[in-house]
């Protein structure tokens, strides 16, 4: 690597390969270490590279614009480890925001890139934490985002605020008005956005537990098996056999066999009771309530004969 000494006494880099300086994010501390000690660079050299790659499309140009600010994108990374992401991450998507400002950078308009790229570093980075934080996204809207970025910390200040008192994890009424006034949103989006981030994902099926036994999930009771093809189709034929199947199996009958399995299956009196009895039929008939018995038996078996044909 060989590098220029710029007019004010800083080192610029100039390398055929300007990446080749920096090691990559699986040593977090290495790189770390290498970025803070790359070179920053003076107003005027910045201004040199940014033109070179505007008018010329220098790629070794922007490549030292963006090395020179790799420091920025560590040091406001580390204000979101909060949320739970590898920094290792949260450093990468901002350097994807650095890249982004410095090819959009125009160097006429007579500000510094610090200040330009730090709305494209946050922006990646903000938009990683909200596709990775939770399965389930939980801010769209322009106000949605406002509130997830602001909820945590304006919560702990009003902690700050109650030293003398207990610490409530729920915002009060009170503190849900300022938080709404001051940000700009309504109440009510207040109240939802605490309510998602106070809640975690569940699986909607979670599988065998430890024990091999079947966990319960929300899938059990999401799941709607009224419309599902397969059922539909069982159901339509039990209708068919309880109606149509039963009319046919009951035309294979003498009357006598018939008017037995009707008192004894199919009649239903209004006060919820059913038909005749076995004694009650046999004293009708002249025989014993054994051979009624019999009698049904046999009729019984072929109406199902007469069903499995039907089916």
């Amino acid at each position: 690597m060989s590098s220029t000494i710029g007019a004010s006494g800083t080192t610029a880099l100039a390398v055929a390969n300007p990446w080749a300086v920096v090691p990559s994010l699986g040593n977090l501390d290495a790189y770390i270490s290498a970025v803070n000690r790359l070179p920053m660079l003076t107003a005027e050299e910045e201004q040199e590279f940014a033109r070179k790659f505007k008018d010329q499309n220098d790629l070794e140009a922007a490549g030292k614009l963006v090395l020179s600010h790799l420091r920025l994108v560590v040091s406001v990374s580390r204000k979101y480890l909060g949320y739970g992401l590898p920094h290792g991450d949260l450093i990468q998507e901002g350097n994807i925001g650095l890249m982004k400002a410095v090819k959009r950078f125009d160097p006429d308009q007579g500000v510094r890139l610090v200040s330009y790229a730090l709305h494209w570093i946050r922006a990646e980075i903000h938009e990683y934490i909200l596709k990775n934080w939770r399965m389930v996204k939980v801010a769209t809207t322009k106000a949605q985002r406002k509130l997830f970025f602001n909820l945590r910390s304006m919560k702990q200040g009003f902690k700050d605020d109650e030293d003398a008192q207990t610490h409530r994890d729920t915002l009060t009424d009170a503190q849900i008005e300022v938080m709404a006034r001051q940000l700009n949103v309504k109440r009510e989006e207040v109240i939802e956005m605490e309510t998602r981030m106070s809640g975690g994902d569940v699986m909607l099926d979670p599988g065998p537990a430890d024990d091999g036994e079947e966990s319960f999930g929300p899938i059990a009771y999401l799941a709607d098996a009224s419309h599902e093809p397969t059922q539909e189709i069982e159901n339509r034929e039990r209708d068919t056999m309880a109606t149509a199947g039963i009319a046919a199996a009951l035309d294979q009958l003498d009357a006598r066999s018939r008017r037995i399995v009707e008192e004894r299956w199919l009649k239903v009196n209004d006060d919820g009771s059913g038909g005749m009895t076995l004694h009650e039929l046999a004293a009708e008939y002249g025989v014993s309530a054994e051979r009624i018995r019999q009698i049904e038996v046999a009729a019984m078996k072929k109406m199902k004969k007469a069903l499995a044909e039907f089916a």
